[in-house]
C-alpha cells in the first residue's frame, strides 16, 4: 500500500514541476551525451593503445631471441617517438584548420592546449602509432635501432596523416570521392604494409634467410606462446579500434562493428588453417593465429556496413589469401619475419575492395582509385625514406653484429642473458615444412 502511495505521490510531482523543469532536464541529458561518447572515445582510444603491447610480443615471439629486446625498443619508441611527431605537426597536418586542396591541413601546429579535441587527438594518436609498428616486424633482425628512429617520425608525423587527411578530414580528396574505410583496413594497415615492404626491399633479406639458389631457409621464431598471446592481445585492442570508429556511443550501434570483427577473425583463422593444411600439408600454428589478424585487418574497412553473414565471408577469404600472399612473397625472395605485408597490406586491400562487394556503402571503382592513391602515397615516401637513410648513415647492421644478435649490438643486453645466443639456420621442421609462419619467421604481425 505504502509503494502504491509514494508511486502515486510521484507521479503527481512529475507532472506539476516537469514542464518547469524541462529545459533543465533537457540541458542535464546533453552534457550526459556528451560524456558518455567522450568516456567511450577515451576508453576505445585505450584499448587500441594496448594493441601495442600484442605486437611487441607477436613480433619478439616470431623472431630470435637474440633480437627481442631490439624489438621491444622499436615498439616503444613506435609510440613515444610517435606521439610527440603526431602531437607536433601529424595531427595539424590530417585535421588543421584549413585544407589545401583536399590533400592535406595546415594550421594548428604543436596542438597548443586545446581541451576540446583532446579525445579526438588521444584517438587518433594511437591509430598512428599502430601505422609505424606494422613496419618493426617486417624489418626485424637486421636494422639498426638508430636508422629505425629516424624512419618513425616521417610514417607517424608526415605519411600516415596525410592519407588520414584524404580519407577521414570531410575536406579530403578521397572522402569527397565517396572512398569508403570505416576504421581503417586502408588508411592504417595497408599503408603500414605497403610501408613495410619498401624497408624491405631496401634492407633486404637477414643472413641465411635464402640459400645460393634463391630457396628459402626457415629462420624459425623463439617463441609460439608469446606470439599467440600476442595476437589474442591484438584481437582483444581491435574491439577499440573497430568499435571505437563509431566515434560516439550514443545514438550509435556499437555492437555491430564488435560482432562483425569478432566473427571475421574466428573466420580468418579458420581459412589460413585450412589453407596452410592444404598448401604446406599441416595446419601450421603461426599460419592459423596470423589467419585471425588477416581477418580483423580484412573487416576493419567495413566494419559497421558488412553484415554478419558477410563478415564471415570477409574474413575467411582474409585468411586465405594472407596464407597465398606469405609464401608467395617468399618465393620471391621477400624476407618479412612476422608477416607484416601480407597480413596487413594484402589483407587491407581485400578489405577495402570487400565494402565495395559486401555492402552499399561504396562501389568498386572509388574503392579501387583509393587504393591505388595510398599504396602509391606510402611506397613512394617510405621508399625515399628508407633509401635516404641507408644512404645517409646505413640501414643494416654488420653481418657480425647481426650474427650476435641485435639486442648484444644494439642496446649491450640480452633479454634472455642466461642463453648464449650463436647463429643458428635451422632447416624446414615437421610443423613448418615451407619455412613460413611463426616457425619459419614468417608469420604474422
Amino acid at each position: 500500500m505504502r509503494r502504491r502511495v509514494l508511486l502515486g505521490t510521484g507521479l503527481v510531482a512529475l507532472l506539476l514541476v516537469g514542464p518547469l523543469a524541462g529545459g533543465a532536464y533537457a540541458q542535464t541529458a546533453e552534457e550526459v551525451g556528451v560524456a558518455v561518447n567522450e568516456v567511450w572515445i577515451v576508453l576505445a582510444a585505450v584499448l587500441v593503445m594496448f594493441m601495442q603491447a600484442g605486437f611487441a610480443l607477436v613480433e619478439a615471439g616470431f623472431t630470435r631471441a637474440k633480437n627481442a629486446g631490439n624489438i621491444i625498443m622499436k615498439n616503444f619508441m613506435d609510440f613515444s617517438v610517435g606521439g610527440i611527431t603526431y602531437w607536433a605537426f601529424g595531427f595539424a597536418l590530417a585535421y588543421g584548420g584549413s585544407t589545401l586542396g583536399g590533400f592535406l591541413a595546415y594550421g594548428d601546429v604543436f596542438f597548443f592546449n586545446d581541451e576540446s579535441l583532446a579525445s579526438t587527438w588521444f584517438f587518433q594518436v594511437v591509430f598512428a602509432a599502430t601505422a609505424a609498428t606494422i613496419i618493426s616486424g617486417a624489418v626485424a633482425g637486421r636494422v639498426k635501432f638508430s636508422s629505425y628512429l629516424m624512419y618513425t617520425p616521417f610514417i607517424t608525423g608526415f605519411i600516415y596523416p596525410i592519407v588520414t587527411h584524404w580519407v577521414w578530414n570531410s575536406d579530403g580528396w578521397l572522402a569527397q570521392l565517396g572512398f569508403y574505410d570505416f576504421a581503417g583496413s586502408g588508411v592504417v594497415h595497408m599503408l603500414g604494409g605497403v610501408a613495410a615492404l619498401a624497408g624491405v626491399l631496401v634492407v633486404g633479406p637477414r643472413i641465411g634467410r635464402f640459400d645460393k639458389d634463391g630457396k628459402p631457409k626457415a629462420i624459425p621464431g623463439h617463441s609460439i606462446t608469446l606470439g599467440a598471446l600476442g595476437v589474442f592481445i591484438l584481437w582483444f585492442g581491435w574491439y577499440g579500434f573497430n568499435a571505437g570508429s563509431t566515434l560516439a556511443a550514443v545514438g550509435e550501434n556499437i555492437a555491430v562493428p564488435a560482432v562483425t570483427t569478432t566473427l571475421a577473425a574466428c573466420a580468418g583463422s579458420l581459412g589460413a588453417m585450412l589453407t596452410a593444411w592444404v598448401v604446406v600439408g599441416k595446419p601450421d600454428v603461426g599460419f592459423t593465429i596470423n589467419g585471425a589478424l588477416a581477418g580483423l585487418v580484412g573487416i576493419t574497412a567495413g566494419t559497421a556496413a558488412i553484415s554478419f553473414g558477410l563478415s564471415i565471408v570477409t574474413g575467411l577469404i582474409a585468411g586465405v589469401i594472407m596464407v597465398l600472399s606469405v609464401i608467395g612473397l617468399e618465393r620471391l625472395g621477400f624476407d618479412d619475419p612476422v608477416g607484416a605485408i601480407s597480413v596487413h597490406g594484402t589483407s587491407g586491400l581485400w578489405g577495402l575492395i570487400a565494402v565495395a562487394l559486401f555492402s552499399a556503402e561504396a562501389n568498386l571503382g572509388d574503392q579501387l582509385i583509393g587504393a591505388a592513391a595510398i599504396i602509391a602515397w606510402a611506397f613512394i615516401t617510405s621508399f625515399i625514406v628508407f633509401k635516404g637513410i641507408d644512404l645517409l648513415v646505413g640501414m643494416r647492421v654488420s653481418p657480425e653484429e647481426e650474427r650476435a644478435g641485435l639486442d648484444r649490438s644494439e642496446h649491450g643486453g640480452e633479454a634472455y642473458p642466461e642463453f648464449i645466443f650463436q647463429e643458428q639456420v635451422a632447416a624446414p621442421s615437421a610443423l613448418d615444412p615451407v619455412g613460413s609462419g611463426a616457425n619459419g619467421g614468417n608469420g604474422s604481425h
